[in-house]
C-alpha cells in the first residue's frame, strides 16, 4: 500500500519531551512531503498552537492541512483557508460556567491569539499559555465576553476536580456535546460528533485520498479514533495501553524519533 497522507498528533508523537521536532523526525517529514506526500497535524490545540509547527515542517509550501480543536476545525496551509469548522454553542456557556463555579477550576476559550479566561487562572491554566505559546487574557464575566464563534472550551484544575466535572458534564450533555479528557488535568468541551476521526474522513473525502492511504499516530485518548480508522494506525509507545491495543503498529516512542521510523518502516 502506497500511503498518500499521514495524520499526527502534537503532543507526545510529534514532538519530544521538550515540546520539540527533532531533526531526524522533522527530515523524514520533509522528505515525505518532497516525494508527494501530505501531512496533517491532528491535535486538540488551538489553531495558534499548531501553527508554529505547521511552519517548521512548510506545509504552507508542500499543502498540508492543519486539524485544531480536535477537529472542529480545519485548515488548508496552502492559503490558509478553513476548509470546514464546527462551533460550540454558546447558549451551553451560561449553564457551564454555573455548575463550575462552585469548583476550583478554570474555563477558557481561544480569541485570536489570546487564551480568554474565567473564574480563575491555576498552574494548568499557565500549562496550557505555555504548550500554545499564547498569552493568558483573564475576564471577569466569561459569559458576558464570549459573545464571538467559539470550537471549544477547556476546564482546567486538579485531576480529582476534573474527574468529578468529565462525570457531572458527561451525564447532562451526553447527547449534545463532546465531553472528555486530554490530559488528566484538562477537559475539553465540543460540538457534539467531533473527534479527529470524523474530521480526518470529512478531510479526506474533500481531498480525494482514500483511508486506506491514510497513516494516523497519536498516543492520547484523544487519537483513539483517528489511529482506529486509518489504513495504518500507529501508536506511540509512550502511549497508554488502551490506545496501544487499538493500534495496528506500536512504534518508537516520541523520544526515540517514532514518526520517522514509521516512515522510514512503511513508506520508502
Amino acid at each position: 500500500m502506497a500511503y498518500k497522507i499521514i495524520a499526527l498528533d502534537i503532543d507526545g508523537t510529534l514532538t519530544n519531551s521538550e515540546k520539540a521536532i527533532t531533526p531526524k523526525t522533522h527530515d523524514a517529514l520533509i522528505d515525505f512531503q518532497k516525494n508527494g506526500g501530505k501531512v496533517i497535524l491532528a491535535s486538540g490545540r488551538p489553531t495558534m498552537g499548531i501553527y508554529p509547527y505547521a511552519k517548521s515542517l512548510q506545509l504552507d509550501e508542500f499543502g498540508g492541512y492543519i486539524l485544531a480543536f480536535n477537529g472542529g476545525r480545519v485548515i488548508d496551509c496552502k492559503d490558509n483557508s478553513t476548509i470546514f469548522q464546527t462551533r460550540l454553542p454558546l447558549k451551553y456557556i451560561p449553564e457551564i460556567c454555573d455548575i463550575i463555579k462552585d469548583y476550583p477550576v478554570g474555563i477558557n476559550t481561544y480569541e485570536d491569539d489570546k487564551i480568554v479566561v474565567g473564574f480563575n487562572i491555576n498552574d494548568y491554566t499557565r500549562i496550557e499559555s505555555k504548550i500554545n505559546g499564547m498569552d493568558i487574557k483573564y475576564v471577569d464575566d466569561f459569559v458576558e465576553y464570549v459573545n464571538f464563534d467559539i470550537n471549544k472550551c477547556l476546564l482546567q484544575g486538579e485531576p480529582s476536580e476534573i474527574l468529578k466535572l468529565e462525570k457531572i458534564l458527561s451525564e447532562k450533555y451526553k447527547n449534545e456535546l463532546g465531553i472528555f479528557k486530554s490530559e488528566a488535568f484538562f477537559l475539553e468541551i465540543v460540538p457534539n460528533g467531533i473527534d479527529k476521526a470524523a474530521s480526518i474522513d470529512k478531510l479526506l473525502k474533500t481531498i480525494g485520498i482514500k483511508t486506506e492511504e491514510c497513516i494516523a499516530c497519536g498516543d492520547g485518548f484523544n487519537d483513539v479514533s483517528m489511529i482506529e480508522y486509518a489504513g495504518l494506525g500507529v501508536a506511540m509507545s509512550n502511549a497508554k495501553e488502551p490506545v496501544k491495543s487499538v493500534a495496528d503498529f506500536v512504534t518508537l516512542s516520541n523520544d526515540e524519533d517514532g514518526i520517522a521510523y514509521v516512515l522510514e518502516k512503511f513508506t520508502k
